[in-house]
């Protein structure tokens, strides 16, 4: 019954004009900062650790704002995932940077292009996979009827899905060995065998060391990025860029620390549009206190 009363809401959403699920986006937001919940809670505990020369009021502005952009990357995906892929294209202003990821993608070794949690980051393979074979890691969500949801949305425009497993790394291996397109997730707090702590916005942060060994054994063009959501619901602007050499460094912790600063330089340019509401610090460094 749940399940069937989430897929007519997701069909009703996916109907309404993007300005008009962004001010409900807008409205949700603020109703999440009236009271005591995990999103308010984890974005004001993320801001505060991450930003601690800022006013309290400063700070409490920014966990409006996210609360407000979170609302609407949850409400948004309805049409991102139901709509026919060239009516979400439609949603798309302008696309920075093409250039750089299409002379990347002459490369024969492939490309890795980290999309980090901001903005609308499901439209980066929705535009992507029409034009360039792209193979991502998925993790289902513990619903199942979601998990049918997200797979079918990204599947529908030609995106290739492999698991967050031993399998999945294999399949990447072997995109970049086809010189093809891979996207990846570079701010996710990975398993403790999978990451080193490195810092990201001063905070020392558990961090993937996959991306750089992909690219160390590919020998594949990095790239970042994220697709900016434009202001009153007018669509979405992306942007694609190189990033320092230093990523795929040998020394775990260079590369790792390399990798949170290019993350870092995309979310200022839209901190609002990040997504301060993840437990981004969940794993502590031995002997720390639990920020959550």
């Amino acid at each position: 019954m749940r399940s069937l009363l989430i897929q007519f809401i997701f069909a009703l959403l996916s109907r309404l004009p993007l300005p008009v699920v962004h001010r409900m986006g807008n409205l949700l937001g603020r109703f999440l900062m009236l009271f005591a919940n995990d999103l308010r809670d984890t974005a004001r505990t993320n801001i505060q650790r991450c930003f601690p020369d800022w006013s309290s009021a400063k700070q409490k502005h920014l966990v409006l704002r996210c609360l407000q952009e979170t609302s609407k990357a949850v409400l948004e995906s309805a049409a991102l995932w139901l709509l026919p892929s060239e009516r979400v294209l439609s949603l798309i202003r302008k696309v920075s940077g093409q250039d750089v990821l299409e002379k990347a993608l002459k490369n024969e070794k492939g490309v890795i292009l980290l999309a980090p949690h901001i903005g609308a980051w499901e439209m980066v393979g929705q535009y992507c996979s029409p034009k360039w074979t792209m193979t991502t890691m998925y993790r289902p969500p513990r619903q199942a009827f979601m998990g049918s949801l997200i797979r079918k949305g990204r599947e529908r425009s030609g995106a290739k899905l492999v698991p967050t497993d031993a399998s999945g790394i294999r399949a990447l291996y072997k995109a970049l060995g086809r010189g093809e397109l891979i996207g990846i997730l570079p701010d996710q707090d990975p398993d403790r065998a999978s990451g080193v702590f490195a810092p990201f916005f001063g905070v020392q942060t558990n961090t993937m060391t996959l991306l750089a060994r992909l690219a160390r054994k590919s020998g594949a063009v990095v790239l970042i990025t994220y697709a900016e959501r434009l202001p009153k619901g007018e669509g979405y602007h992306l942007h694609f860029s190189s990033t320092d050499t230093s990523l795929t460094d040998i020394d775990a912790l260079t590369a790792t620390t390399s990798l949170n600063k290019a993350v870092e330089q995309c979310a200022m340019q839209r901190p609002e549009q990040y997504q301060w509401a993840y437990k981004r610090f969940k794993t502590r460094p031995e002997g720390e206190n639990k920020f959550y």
